[in-house]
Formats: C-alpha cells, sequence, structure tokens
C-alpha cells in the first residue's frame, strides 16, 4: 500500500492509496489546494473549515454537472443507437424489395421470352 504526504491549506496530511496511485494522489490534494488558495483570495481569511467545506461544494457541483453531461450523453447515444437499428432495419426492408423488384423483373422477362418463342414456331428463331 502506497502513502503520500500532501499539504492542503497549510496542513500536512499522511494518506494512504493503492501501490501506483501516488502521484494521483498528489494531484488531487493539489487540486483541493489550489482551490481553498482561491476561495481564500476572493473571501479572505474566512475560517479554514469553511474554505475546505467552500472547496468540497465546489468540487461536489461540478461532479454532478459531469454526472449530469453524462446522462446526457448516454441519451443521445441511446437515441442515435435506435435511430441506427431503425436505418439498418429500413436498409434491409429496401434492399429486399430491391431484389424482389429484380426477380419479378427477370420472371417477366422469362415469361415475354417464353411467349415470344412459342409464337415463332419452326421459325429457327429463338429468344433467350
Amino acid at each position: 500500500m502506497g502513502q503520500v504526504t500532501a499539504t492542503i491549506a497549510g496542513r500536512q496530511f499522511r494518506l494512504a492509496c493503492e501501490d501506483g496511485q501516488e502521484e494521483h494522489l498528489q494531484g488531487l490534494a493539489k487540486n483541493i489546494d489550489a482551490r481553498i488558495d482561491d476561495l481564500r483570495k476572493k473571501f479572505g481569511e474566512i475560517g479554514e473549515a469553511r474554505l475546505t467545506v467552500m472547496a468540497a461544494l465546489t468540487v461536489a457541483d461540478e461532479l454532478a454537472e459531469a454526472g449530469r453531461q453524462i446522462r446526457r450523453m448516454q441519451e443521445e447515444i441511446e437515441g442515435l443507437n435506435d435511430a441506427r437499428v431503425v436505418s439498418t432495419d429500413r436498409a434491409r426492408e429496401a434492399n429486399t424489395a430491391v431484389v424482389n423488384a429484380f426477380n419479378s423483373a427477370a420472371e417477366r422477362l422469362e415469361n415475354i421470352t417464353k411467349k415470344l418463342n412459342a409464337s415463332l414456331p419452326g421459325s429457327g428463331i429463338a429468344i433467350g
């Protein structure tokens, strides 16, 4: 198990993490520290607890917005998948209709050829 010493709002914290996650945890701690510094610049010294809560609420708000965006994107993907299925079904139906039309035309041509051949007996001429 890995360990990191992170500085947040001027205080040091020893934090445990999974092996290989040390750098990621350091980055998260630096992000929180930067948020607290930004809030301190905006609001002044209003107390470490309040600044920490405000930073946590800012992160929670961003997380909630990201969740909403993910849900919107998932709904959009579902809609696109539904449209793809409908489009695929329509293309399959169109393909079937074209094949049927060609088969029907071929049958009509064969029937016409048979009739023409039957109407020309003994002439030595055959069509098709």
